[in-house]
């Protein structure tokens, strides 16, 4: 009787218990470990003013090259014969 009642009191610690605590330790051992590293969370970006309603406000634009736009006096590729391989 003594086993069964240990054996039920240490099968419900491991189920309700264990993972408390290792939830516990592994959040702390992550924030360690992120702070040992250096790595700093970015405050979150100030929300600007709502734009007006109909408009749309874009935050980012990226630069435009020469390379990205499309050449009008290309012709055409290198023509690659085709073999079927069964």
């Amino acid at each position: 009787m003594k086993f069964w009642l240990l054996f039920i009191l240490i099968f419900f610690a491991v189920r309700y218990l264990l993972p408390i605590v290792l939830r516990l330790v592994v959040s702390s051992f992550v924030r360690k470990q992120m702070r040992n590293s250096g790595f700093v969370v970015p405050p979150q970006a100030q929300p600007g003013p709502a734009p007006a309603p109909g408009q749309v406000r874009v935050d980012y634009v990226p630069p435009t090259t020469k390379a990205s736009k499309p050449s009008h006096d290309f012709k055409g590729g290198e023509y690659v014969d085709f073999e079927e391989v069964k």
